[in-house]
C-alpha cells in the first residue's frame, strides 16, 4: 500500500502545527499525553478496567494482539492502552490512535477475532495512522536537530521515548540518514 500523494508533507506540517499549539518548537520532545489532553482525548490504562493478568494471557496467546484502541462514549474520545507494553511502545500506540482521530478515520470494517466481532479502520487508514503517528512523535525538524548533535536512532529512541523501530524508520525514511551521511562525507 502507498500513502496518498502529499500525505507525508501534510503530516509534517500538521505535526509542527500541533506542537506549536502546545507551545513546543518542532524539535522539542512531545509528551503524547499532553497532546491527547489538548485534543480532549482521555487516555486510559486497560489495567484499570480489567485484570492485568488477562492482558498478559492475551499477550501469551497472541503477541501484540492488543496494543491500544479508541472508543467514543457519550461524545468523548478515549484511548485505552495496554499496560503490558513499554512506555515507548505505549507512546507510539497513543500517537497512532490520536492519528486516527486527527485524520477523522471512520470505523467501517468489521473483523472477527475468536468469534468476537469488532470494528476497525480500513488497511490504508491504518497505514496512514502509523505514518502520521511516527511523524507526530518524530517530525523531520526534530530528527535533523538530533542528528546534528550526533544522535543516531538508538539515542533518538531513548531521548524522545519512542521505540527503536520507530526511530530507525523515521530516521531512514525522512532522508535524514542520507543527509547526515552526505554532510559528514563532504566535511572529510
Amino acid at each position: 500500500m502507498t500513502l496518498p500523494r502529499g500525505f507525508k508533507a501534510s503530516a509534517e506540517r500538521e505535526a509542527v502545527q500541533l506542537r506549536r499549539e502546545l507551545g513546543l518548537s518542532p524539535a522539542d520532545r512531545l509528551n503524547i499525553q499532553e497532546l491527547a489532553a489538548n485534543l480532549d482525548v482521555k487516555v486510559v490504562d486497560a489495567g484499570t478496567l480489567i485484570d492485568v493478568g488477562r492482558l498478559e494471557e492475551i499477550e501469551r496467546i497472541q503477541a501484540f494482539a492488543f496494543s491500544a484502541a479508541t472508543f467514543a462514549v457519550n461524545d468523548k474520545n478515549y484511548v485505552v492502552t495496554n499496560p503490558v507494553r513499554t512506555d515507548p511502545r505505549r507512546n507510539s500506540d497513543i500517537a497512532h490512535e490520536l492519528s486516527h482521530l486527527i485524520l477523522k478515520h471512520e470505523l467501517t470494517e468489521i473483523r472477527e477475532v475468536d468469534g468476537v466481532p469488532f470494528r476497525t479502520c480500513q488497511p490504508q487508514e491504518e497505514e496512514q495512522a502509523t505514518a502520521f503517528g511516527g511523524t507526530l512523535m518524530l517530525p523531520r525538524p526534530l530528527l535533523l536537530a538530533a542528528a546534528s548533535k550526533g544522535m543516531g536512532p538508538q539515542q533518538i529512541a531513548n531521548t524522545y521515548e519512542v521505540t527503536l523501530e520507530m526511530a530507525r524508520f523515521r530516521y531512514n525514511s525522512t532522508g535524514v540518514e542520507k543527509q547526515v551521511r552526505r554532510f559528514s562525507t563532504s566535511r572529510s
